[in-house]
């Protein structure tokens, strides 16, 4: 069968954490799976998962400010559980 090859549109050369914690706000259908590749190429530090909302805030703080709605609560509630 053909293969397809992924394109990031957003890369960036940031924290690996950053780029996970984006891709969980905005429900990437295969998370689990990406996590594993990534986790097979560079394991990820212990308590990553505890890091997720610090790694969204400036992502839903941008968002808050150019959308509004919903964003202002998200970033006030994830902020709330850093400080």
């Amino acid at each position: 069968g053909a293969e397809g090859t992924l394109i990031d549109p957003a890369a960036h050369g940031g924290h690996a954490e950053t780029d996970l914690a984006e891709l969980a706000l905005f429900g990437s259908p295969m998370l689990e799976r990406t996590l594993a590749g990534y986790n097979e190429i560079s394991p990820l530090a212990d308590g990553w998962r505890d890091r997720v909302g610090v790694h969204q805030l400036h992502m839903l703080a941008v968002h808050a400010a150019l959308f509004g709605g919903g964003y202002g609560a998200q970033l006030a509630s994830v902020a709330a559980r850093y400080a």
